[in-house]
């Protein structure tokens, strides 16, 4: 769920601010059924606003990966939700961002399994509807910085 990484992201130090919505698709201004149905090309991702003084954008990426844990080698999967909404990618704003992308991605391909997270250059990123913005957060669970308490993507 685009929820349990923006809570991630949230707790970490450096971050600055984050929305949740839908990228690398076709559709102009998808909502969340249409990006569900599989037919608009987006994938739920979560944008993070950061101040590089304060943490890079490669432990950024570390942290993304990091969670997605397994499901690095999945195709269109992240934990039990399927399809090519879920499909997980890490889309980078210019040649630097992408190099790291690149670099910490393939370290990741180890034992001779292909890694299947996307690393494009970033598409237009359209926000999800309010009720996904901070969703866990709302619901109880802490987004303070440097947080250890497990995530839960159910509120």
């Amino acid at each position: 769920c685009f929820w349990g990484g923006e809570l991630a992201y949230q707790r970490m130090p450096g971050v600055v601010g984050t929305h949740v919505g839908y990228t690398q698709g076709q559709k102009e201004n998808p909502t969340y059924e249409e990006v569900c149905s599989g037919t608009t090309g987006h994938t739920e991702a979560i944008r993070v606003i950061y101040d590089p003084n304060d943490v890079s954008y490669s432990a950024l990426v570390q942290l993304a990966l990091d969670r997605l844990g397994g499901d690095v080698y999945k195709l269109n999967q992240v934990g039990n939700d399927r399809g090519t909404q879920y499909r997980h990618g890490i889309y980078y704003h210019n040649d630097e961002q992408g190099k790291v992308a690149k670099e910490l991605s393939k370290g990741y391909g180890s034992g001779g399994r292909g890694v299947m997270t996307e690393v494009e250059e970033a598409k237009i990123f359209y926000m999800a509807e309010d009720y996904h913005q901070q969703y866990l957060l709302k619901g109880g669970q802490s987004a303070k910085k440097g947080a250890s308490e497990s995530i839960r993507c159910y509120g």
